[in-house]
């Protein structure tokens, strides 16, 4: 143990040790009412489809087009719409979704920099979370299908964690589209000559997602998908 660490240690009083506990203690009350609160809009929404993307998505880039076109194309065809309720390809989103008059939720989360909620998003359909991990379920509980466009950190950690929970099997499958061949393919190229050829994954892992380049053969592969199989929670 380094200086620095012993005085941090010191600092901490068995006092102190006691109320870090007791914040704890009450934490999960507040995590339970978000939970709560989700479950109870959430559950009466129907067949939705979640939309990701980058936040910083100019108004006039190709893809805030292409997932606002996306959005309008899957309420047609019955689905709601579920976004982090930001700006950028998640505005897009509720913003295709009202054009045609469906259903437009949007999952917001309380950042230190204040993501505001879009003014796409169904009033009665907008929730702001503290909790990433809380808001990342009602992501995946409601959602017939995850379309995933271009975007940071944030996208790429809902899009693995959906892989992930699929490839364990801890939830049914469902459709996972990568919108942008020209953004996915350097990534993809890499899970081919280091995932599988090192044997992290299986070779059929990769069909667990595909990749288009339209509106019209992201909702076909989705469309396609329950020709198949029923629509139903995910947990």
């Amino acid at each position: 143990m380094n200086t620095d660490d012993a005085k941090i240690r010191r600092a901490f009083t068995e006092k102190d040790w006691q109320e870090i506990k007791a914040q704890d203690t009450w934490q999960i009350f507040k995590i339970m009412a978000e939970f709560v609160e989700g479950f109870e809009k959430l559950g009466r929404i129907g067949p939705c489809v979640s939309i990701f993307g980058s936040a910083r998505t100019a108004i006039d880039s190709k893809y805030y087009l292409l997932a606002e076109e996306i959005a309008h194309k899957l309420t047609l065809e019955g689905y709601g719409i579920i976004t982090g309720g930001g700006p950028g390809i998640m505005e897009a989103a509720n913003k295709g979704a009202q054009k045609s008059n469906g259903k437009s939720v949007g999952l917001n989360i309380k950042l230190p920099f204040e993501q505001a909620p879009n003014p796409y998003i169904d009033y009665d359909k907008s929730i702001t979370f503290d909790y990433f991990f809380v808001r990342k379920l009602m992501f995946i509980k409601y959602a017939q299908g995850f379309v995933v466009l271009p975007g940071g950190f944030g996208t790429m950690d809902e899009l693995f964690e959906s892989l992930t929970l699929i490839q364990t099997r801890k939830i049914g499958r469902f459709p996972i589209i990568l919108v942008g061949k020209s953004y996915w393919s350097g990534l993809l190229t890499w899970i081919k000559e280091v995932l599988v050829t090192e044997k992290y994954i299986n070779p059929e892992d990769l069909n667990l997602f595909s990749i288009v380049d339209s509106a019209e053969e992201a909702v076909n592969a989705i469309d396609s998908f329950y020709s198949k199989y029923l629509l139903k929670p995910n947990f």
